[in-house]
């Protein structure tokens, strides 16, 4: 009898022993995929967070790439602005020399008709003191030797009178032309004055924009030195959590092959069908390019006729310098391609090679390298003629057509008015 209790005191014990065993291996089980799932998420977090990083990283980096480009471009916009500036400078300063040389002609000039004027004066005076005309030839006459001396001093007094006042005439008229000289000179020079206001007007607004741009480049690298950093942080959350999951990927290596297969298997299955499509397709063809083939040779020169036809087009140099004349005497206006309402210079290029379907640069920078460079010894009416900022048509003879300044708009001038840069053939 008293074995019993202990039997089942030995019986409470075994169970209860297996109770708090299965407990146990219960909690482990539950604490291990908790703990599974908690790394799962953050690695997913961190994940999501690194993926912000590197687009962030990504974005900063090509914000800083394209304000670089930006403001390379800007500044060789800005070189080029300031060169044709110094350019300018250069002939104002040249155009500035031969005002003053004519302002010096013309006073000489002046001078020596004013003299001239004088002399002729000072022998009219002294005809009247001494008499009228009959009595300047008595004198003549009474102090001759004989009457051959008589006629050749008569002679000599009226072709005195005759040269004096025709010397005077010629120095007028080279005074005159001199005036004149100096009056186109002046022009010239206004008109290059305004060409440097525009340009400098330019040349702040390039400045600007380079400032700005420098701000953003600075800005622009703070940002990626601290999204390099995030990236940095939460790469590295993200190899010590991959360290903890190694099954995780496992599974997921061994879920992307069986996904991997299946679709290797759907791409052979669809190559099959791809495949005996296209051999019934070739056998359609066959049969058709039997029936056909009578018609082809016909279709073929019909294309070749279209070919040729769709390849013409365009316009010759002449029709071009005849075409941009019919604009002459309409306006200037900074940043225009209008031929009718106001064009800047390269504008009025560009508008008036787009009428014949060409396709040439915006900027008069730009239009310098466009088609092909020749000499201005062999230049033809529609050649392109580059300046220092400026840009212009060639119509023959010495002439170019272009929209000049605001003050004068679309006109003709000679091409040699201003130093040559280039001659651009795009025809």
């Amino acid at each position: 009898m008293t074995y019993k209790p202990e039997s089942e005191n030995l019986k409470r014990f075994l169970c209860s022993a297996l109770i708090l065993i299965l407990a146990f291996s219960m909690t482990v089980s539950a604490y291990a995929a908790k703990s599974k799932t908690e790394i799962n998420r953050e690695k997913a977090k961190s994940e999501e967070k690194l993926k912000e990083a590197q687009s962030e990283v990504s974005e900063a980096a090509e914000n800083v790439e394209t304000a670089q480009e930006e403001m390379a471009q800007t500044e060789e916009q800005l070189t080029s602005i300031i060169s044709a500036i110094q350019i300018i400078e250069g002939e104002m300063d040249a155009k500035a020399v031969e005002i003053e040389q004519a302002k010096k002609d013309f006073e000489a000039a002046k001078e020596k008709e004013d003299g001239l004027y004088d002399d002729m004066c000072q022998r009219i005076r002294y005809i009247y003191e001494n008499g009228d005309s009959s009595q300047t030839y008595l004198k003549i006459f009474l102090e001759s030797k004989d009457m051959a001396d008589f006629l050749n001093k008569q002679k000599y007094t009226s072709q005195l009178y005759e040269f004096d006042k025709k010397l005077l005439e010629e120095y007028r008229e080279a005074k005159d032309e001199v005036y004149q000289r100096e009056l186109a000179l002046q022009v010239d020079l206004d008109e290059l004055d305004e060409e440097r206001a525009t340009y400098e007007e330019q040349q702040d607004e390039l400045e600007k924009i380079i400032d700005e741009q420098r701000g953003k480049i600075e800005n622009f690298e703070g940002v990626l030195s601290s999204a390099r950093e995030k990236a940095s942080e939460y790469k590295k959350q993200i190899n010590e959590q991959n360290a903890q999951i190694r099954k995780i990927e496992q599974e997921e290596a061994a879920k992307k092959k069986a996904e991997e297969e299946a679709r290797k298997k759907a791409e052979e299955e669809a190559a099959r069908k791809k495949a005996e499509e296209e051999k019934k397709k070739q056998e359609q063809q066959e049969q058709q390019a039997q029936e056909e083939s009578g018609e082809e040779e016909e279709v073929g020169e019909t294309e070749e006729q279209e070919e040729e036809e769709s390849s013409g087009g365009g316009g010759t140099g002449s029709e071009i310098a005849s075409y941009a004349q019919q604009f002459i005497g309409n306006p200037y206006v900074s940043g225009g391609t209008s031929l009718t309402d106001g064009c800047d210079c390269s504008g009025f290029t560009f508008s008036v090679y787009k009428h014949f379907g060409y396709s040439i640069p915006r900027t008069s920078w730009e239009q310098q390298s466009c088609g092909r460079g020749v000499s201005y010894s062999d230049a033809q009416p529609g050649d392109i003629m580059c300046y220092a900022g400026h840009v212009g048509i060639y119509i023959g003879n010495g002439m170019i057509v272009h929209a000049s300044t605001p003050a004068t708009g679309i006109k003709t001038t000679p091409a040699t008015y201003r130093e040559i840069l280039a001659v651009r053939r795009v025809v």
